[in-house]
């Protein structure tokens, strides 16, 4: 009975209320697009998690040791009047991943397939280590 009187009639629900807004702040804390990196020598693969976003709605930018991914996502009820729990957002984003060296724009290749974008972004061949060759010659003479 007094608990009834001090929590209403779920004395449960302020946590749980508590608790989902936890998760939503957790949520938005997180950037969209998730990514992974990888890189060798040769250059860098990138692969975005993009569901729901088409080929059209995406802009890739590339610029030396950068890309930057921008596009809308259009979400499949966007004039839905009420949700009961929505963690899909939809609507404009940006993300930009620095890279560790510069990527020869001409030769990038981008694939879009079930809503994973692959980019292959090859490293610029003016950036690529070069090895020096030592010539061995005769010591000199220090007397």
């Amino acid at each position: 009975m007094v608990a009834r009187m001090l929590y209403g009639a779920d004395p449960f629900r302020n946590i749980r209320r508590f608790q989902d807004e936890v998760s939503r702040g957790a949520a938005r804390a997180l950037e969209f697009p998730a990514v992974n990196v990888f890189a060798n020598q040769d250059g860098v693969i990138i692969t975005a998690e993009l569901p729901g976003v088409r080929s059209e709605d995406l802009d890739i930018l590339i610029h030396r040791d950068s890309v930057t991914l921008s596009g809308e996502r259009h979400t499949e009820t966007e004039e839905a009047q009420g949700y009961h729990r929505r963690e899909r957002r939809g609507g404009r984003f940006v993300r930009t991943v620095s890279l560790l060296f510069v990527v020869d724009p001409n030769k990038v290749e981008a694939d879009l397939v079930n809503g994973v974008l692959t980019l292959d972004l090859p490293r610029a061949e003016e950036d690529k280590p070069r090895r020096i060759n030592v010539k061995a010659s005769k010591e000199a003479d220090h007397g």
